[in-house]
């Protein structure tokens, strides 16, 4: 009789063992966050590239959608537009930016109708009309009184 137990647990533990193998039982998996410098160095791959309205590929972007673009390259999906991207994540307080974090201007209209990617040292990568992605420094005359606020996508 002991033999016919052993055979009926090693068969169990076989079937176990296959059962947590198969897609579809297996524990979920949590989803990876991008890391925020991970972010901005894929932000920055794309420094110079020429500005298009309503752009969202490398051949040419608008603020929003290379920020799109970016957390979409990091498993991130976001809104198309500043505003919607506006009321995505938590609100961060100035003091508080992280790189990776989204910052929103005012600029041709109210609320938030431009934004960029926080790099650290309080400067952020964005898409100017002018001269395509590029870098600048939150506290420049043209940004500084412009700023609306932030928001952490990330953790």
């Amino acid at each position: 009789m002991r033999p016919l137990i052993r055979i009926n647990a090693v068969c169990l533990l076989i079937f176990l063992l296959v059962l947590i193998n198969i897609p579809g039982y297996a524990a979920p998996k949590k989803p990876v966050q991008p890391e925020p410098d991970s972010v901005v160095k894929t932000a920055e791959k794309y420094l110079k590239t020429p500005y298009k309205f309503g752009g969202e590929s490398p051949k040419g972007f608008d603020c929003s959608g290379f920020v799109k673009y970016v957390y979409n390259k990091h498993g991130k999906k976001l809104p198309r537009t500043s505003d919607d991207q506006y009321m995505t994540g938590k609100k961060v307080a100035k003091a508080n930016l992280k790189a990776g974090d989204l910052v929103f201007f005012t600029t041709y209209a109210p609320g938030a109708s431009h934004v960029g990617i926080y790099c650290g040292n309080g400067k952020f990568i964005h898409v100017s009309s002018s001269r395509g992605v590029m870098i600048s420094r939150m506290d420049e005359p043209y940004w500084k009184p412009r700023y609306l606020g932030a928001r952490r996508v990330i953790n």
